[in-house]
Formats: C-alpha cells, sequence, structure tokens
C-alpha cells in the first residue's frame, strides 16, 4: 500500500488539498501500477509561523 506524506505550509482550500489528494494518488497509481484504491495520501499542514524559507518564517514572508 504506497502512502505518500506531503508537508506543506498551511493556507490552501480545502478544494486545493483534495485535488492535491486526487492528482498525486493517481501519479502513484500510474507510475507504479498501483490500484488507486491501495494510494494513502497524507497531508500535514505546517504553521506559517513554523515553516522556514531560506532562512526566514513563511509567516515574515507573507506567504
Amino acid at each position: 500500500m504506497p502512502t505518500v506524506h506531503v508537508y506543506m505550509m498551511a493556507g490552501r482550500s480545502q478544494d486545493q488539498k483534495e485535488t492535491l489528494i486526487r492528482k498525486v494518488t493517481d501519479a502513484i497509481a500510474e507510475s507504479i501500477d498501483a490500484p488507486a484504491a491501495n494510494v494513502r495520501v497524507i497531508i500535514s499542514e505546517i504553521p506559517k509561523s513554523d515553516y522556514g524559507i531560506a532562512g526566514t518564517t513563511g509567516e515574515k514572508l507573507g506567504r
């Protein structure tokens, strides 16, 4: 059972997360010939204040 864990900065809409889950599932299923029903996608949203980009928090960068 393939499992993909996506870490990303918080702030995406529910629709965007559902699209991500669907597209990641499709990509995994196609690339390794696994049934989509067996693919698991986990999204972990990191608060902008806890997400660093080039030494600065996402919050300070206005992300």
